[in-house]
């Protein structure tokens, strides 16, 4: 480990990587930081954040804007030889092969590696929907309402449409058995109450929504998809598919100005704000402002138009594990209703969770 806190943190993505299921990234970001330790071509690609600190790094989530850049340019067949390498299904990892494309590839495309890598990973894991589910649930049960739920930080809005796939995890047997989208978490503990849910609204936001329609947008959106990781590639090309033929819509808007102007407890029906991987990537005087919107929000809820926050984000000790947290109005009770893993492979229900 050097003091450099780019190379440092292309390292500790490295291990994140290895650790949640891709080996290939978690060696190809080992090879990019040695040779941006050693001068190499990385080091050009990385000079926008040359004198950033790990915060900013870790915030902007740089270290995986450099390997998806290139996975970005092998899906897209520019460059033959990258993409003859790079990761497919049934073919061994070759990493090293890879790597030697990647870098021989800078030269012709560099243009194209450094406009990829001014945008934001925007990965809209289609899998957490197993730790929100739960959620869902939970309040649908409680209240014995029809829901309105409201997404910030959506991205292409994949998970607005949860209620249309099937989830399959251990005791959780829940949704349409012919939905193309099949969510299979391992799921360790007893199952949340699974009744019917009807989702009688849904609306989302994001300050930068990838719209799936655009054959390019989409294509950006899956190259941010671990390229070993092929079962999450096939989910988010069905789930893409799914939300394109019900009429997905984001809307490009500000999470704090939208959910002021137009999230509002509602008579007859459970209303549930919700996000996931999103509140980290805030300020803190942007996450301060949202709480407050928020318990503003549930501060006008009633017994007969309830809200609800759900969340699926970062324990506060422990990046490495997702919490899945529900807080109800009336009344603003909090309860960590599970723990999970980040991208959804496993789920540890806490049945009417803690506090």
């Amino acid at each position: 480990m050097t003091d450099n806190p780019l190379s440092g943190a292309l390292r500790i993505q490295a291990g994140a990587c290895e650790n949640f299921g891709s080996p290939f990234y978690g060696a190809l970001l080992t090879l990019m930081a040695e040779d941006l330790d050693a001068g190499g071509p990385v080091k050009a690609l990385l000079a926008p954040w040359a004198d950033a600190t790990l915060r900013r790094l870790f915030d902007e989530a740089v270290a995986l804007r450099l390997p998806n850049a290139f996975n970005h340019l092998a899906q897209g067949g520019e460059d033959p030889a990258l993409s003859a390498v790079w990761p497919r299904e049934g073919v061994p990892l070759d990493v090293e092969a890879a790597w030697r494309a990647a870098k021989a590839a800078i030269p012709a495309h560099r243009a194209q590696l450094e406009a990829f890598m001014t945008h934001e990973p925007q990965t809209n894991e289609v899998r957490r929907t197993a730790g929100l589910l739960g959620g869902f649930l939970t309040v649908a049960t409680e209240t014995g309402l029809p829901l309105r739920s409201f997404e910030i930080g959506a991205s292409a809005g994949l998970n607005q449409f949860w209620d249309r796939f099937r989830y399959e995890m251990g005791p959780v047997a829940w949704g349409d058995p012919a939905s193309p989208v099949l969510i299979d978490a391992a799921w360790e503990g007893g199952p949340p109450p699974l009744g019917p849910v009807e989702v009688a609204e849904r609306g989302a936001c994001d300050r930068r929504p990838t719209d799936l329609n655009d054959p390019a947008q989409r294509r950006r959106l899956l190259a941010c998809i671990w390229p070993d990781m092929f079962d999450r590639l096939v989910r988010s090309r069905r789930a893409i598919d799914l939300v394109l033929d019900a009429g997905v819509q984001v809307d490009a808007a500000d999470a704090l100005a939208w959910t002021t102007a137009g999230v509002a407890p509602k008579p007859g029906f459970a209303t549930v704000l919700y996000h996931s991987v999103f509140w980290q990537y805030l300020p803190a005087k942007t996450q301060a402002g949202l709480a407050a919107a928020i318990e503003d929000i549930g501060a006008r809820a009633t017994a007969e138009g309830p809200f609800a926050w759900l969340s699926f984000e970062p324990a506060p000790d422990n990046m490495a594990v997702m919490e899945v947290r529900l807080t109800q109005w009336p009344g603003g009770a909090a309860r960590t209703l599970a723990e999970a893993h980040p991208h959804g492979a496993w789920i540890r229900w806490l049945g009417e969770g803690a506090a």
